[in-house]
């Protein structure tokens, strides 16, 4: 089966790559081979349904990779207006809410549609059910097998993701694994934006409870990185959006910890005053009500406790040195890292194919001409907010310009 452009997989890239395709050139002819019984199945679950579609300060700072400046120059070419500028036409405009952005409807299944409705009306040829099992040379063609079919393209773009998702979503690494076989250099892969499990003596006592937190990822006293927002305690360990944003270097990085601080609005000397004077005030109480109306009750007698305290005991048992205790696990909570909640849990993966391998202007393979590589497959990962899936827009689109400028047809 000949076509023009084969696009092995059918996720956020890969569709954008079809549109933006045949839009570009609409006489090439244009297959998108998708593992699953339908395309965009992950794109259907990002921002939690909403579909965090980009952000408005994209950087070079929120991504990552052995070599995150290959990322620099399709970030910048195809940057948020290019992107706004596409989805327009295709039915979707953005709307804005502070720095990160969205589909004026916040669904992401309308995003899906309207990329899905234009591939058809543009006449791009959706194969789904079609896993690809390899990939070989055939003169100055390339062959790709799927479902024992072979497509015949002069230019095979590769937008499959990495890890993250688990094969719920086709995410099982096996187009990393064909590469690899195929001479492609690899870097590890691990789970990023995702869950991190603890010792979880205590946030299992804390199951459910919601707190505004700075979060610092740290090793032996450094601080790997640092974020703000609400965590989630759970019988796992530790979830919600500032927790996840740390995550990339815990499957990277052993012997982590977690230190959250649970009233980042007042420093430490100012928390003894104000423990000091509800002591005061609360003099005639047990120690058990003694945050009640300041703390969730139960993360209150946690703390009391992990200060070594009793709660059946009267307020004013709390001396000094108590009080010091208790500011100093207000500020630094620590948990022992023992990992995350893995890919199936993960929005994206860390690592790779090793950039060094792809021109950075092109997506184009630098020993296999016609072969390009875009999105989460290749090994750059953004932070969470709508960076991942701009990189997906960016490079899918780059890969585009350069073989509508190589004038395959």
């Amino acid at each position: 089966m000949k076509t023009d452009v084969v696009i092995i997989g059918g996720g956020a890239a890969g569709l954008c790559a079809a549109v933006y395709l045949k839009q570009k050139k609409p006489e090439l002819s244009v297959r998108v081979l998708e593992a699953l019984p339908r395309v965009c199945k992950k794109l259907i679950v990002t921002g939690n349904g909403r579909c965090n579609i980009s952000n408005k300060n994209i950087s070079l700072e929120r991504y990552h990779g052995q070599n995150k400046e290959f990322c620099r120059y399709a970030l910048e070419k195809f940057n948020l207006s290019v992107c706004e500028e596409f989805f327009e036409k295709i039915g979707v405009p953005f709307i804005y809410e502070d720095d990160k952005v969205y589909p004026a409807s916040l669904q992401a299944g309308s995003v899906v549609d309207c990329l899905r409705f234009m591939a058809e009306e543009l006449g791009v040829i959706i194969h789904t059910d079609t896993k690809v099992t390899n990939i070989n040379t055939l003169g100055k063609d390339y062959k790709v097998i799927a479902n024992k079919v072979s497509f015949i393209a002069k230019n095979v773009i590769i937008a499959t993701g990495g890890l993250a998702g688990g094969e719920k979503y086709g995410c099982d690494g096996s187009m990393l694994n064909i590469l690899q076989s195929a001479g492609f250099g690899v870097v590890k892969s691990t789970p990023s934006i995702v869950q991190i499990k603890t010792v979880n003596d205590v946030t299992k006592q804390l199951k459910g409870i919601k707190v505004d937190a700075s979060v610092s990822l740290m090793k032996d006293g450094q601080v790997l990185r640092r974020d703000f927002g609400e965590v989630l305690f759970t019988d796992y360990g530790l979830s919600g959006p500032p927790i996840m944003q740390v995550s990339r270097q815990v499957s990277r990085v052993d012997g982590t910890i977690i230190s959250l601080d649970i009233m980042p609005n007042i420093d430490y000397a100012d928390l003894c005053l104000v423990i000091q004077k509800r002591i005061s005030v609360m003099k005639n109480r047990s120690l058990e009500e003694f945050f009640t109306g300041m703390l969730n009750k139960r993360l209150g007698q946690i703390v009391l406790k992990l200060a070594g305290l009793k709660l059946s005991d009267s307020v004013a048992v709390i001396d000094n040195a108590a009080i010091e205790k208790i500011a100093h696990i207000l500020k630094n909570m620590e948990f022992n890292v023992i990992g995350t909640t893995g890919f199936a849990n993960a929005q994206v993966t860390a690592g790779g194919l090793d950039t060094t391998q792809f021109n950075p202007r092109t997506m184009e393979s630098v020993d296999c001409k016609g072969l390009y590589c875009v999105g989460e497959i290749l090994d750059i990962d953004g932070d969470c907010g709508g960076f991942n899936l701009q990189w997906a827009w960016s490079s899918a689109m780059c890969a585009v310009e350069s073989i509508v400028g190589n004038s395959v047809c």
